[in-house]
């Protein structure tokens, strides 16, 4: 009976999760045919250099959720929106074609971190983007480096055939949900 008794207090313990907390964090990117090179459509931005800094909002709030430092910040989700001001393309694919990676690059060491990937994304969105960031793969600067808000989002894929010469200018939203944990 006491062995059953302690197999069921650790059974409830493991069931206990870590204390986290999650948000929405917007950042906005352009795309524009004049910035083609060698076929490629890219753009990047440091997260806390949106207005109103929301990735700097996230992690102040799940330093209050949490009590401390999180210990790990993942990406739950993300999606990519076509902004309304957008001249010259209406839809995502008149602006890319094939594989569309989404990565962090950390300032001052310029690891990358694959964040995720979209192939041949279409409409208007918002398009669910695959995430493939692994936050077990930060390493210790890095992790506070995100903690800092100290990297760049970057967004990158191939141009659609004729993107290049529309003299286009997209708004891109890419919506990322995150969550850090204790």
């Amino acid at each position: 009976m006491k062995h059953y008794l302690v197999a069921l207090v650790l059974l409830a313990a493991c069931g206990d999760d870590p204390v986290n907390y999650s948000a929405p964090v917007g950042i906005n990117l352009k795309a524009k045919s004049g910035d083609v090179s060698n076929n490629t459509v890219s753009d990047e931005k440091g997260i806390n250099t949106e207005s109103s800094n929301p990735y700097g909002a996230f992690v102040a709030e799940a330093r209050t959720a949490i009590g401390r430092d999180p210990s790990s910040i993942e990406v739950d989700g993300l999606t990519l929106t076509l902004g309304g001001q957008s001249t010259g393309v209406t839809n995502l694919n008149e602006i890319y074609t094939g594989d569309v990676q989404v990565v962090f690059v950390m300032n001052d060491t310029d690891n990358t971190y694959d964040v995720g990937h979209i192939m041949n994304p279409a409409g208007a969105g918002p398009v669910d983007v695959g995430v493939s960031f692994d936050a077990a793969s930060v390493s210790d600067v890095d992790h506070a480096k995100m903690l800092g808000g100290s990297f760049k989002v970057v967004i990158r894929g191939p141009s659609a055939a004729d993107f290049q010469s529309k003299g286009a200018e997209a708004n891109l939203q890419l919506t990322f949900t995150f969550a850090a944990f204790e």
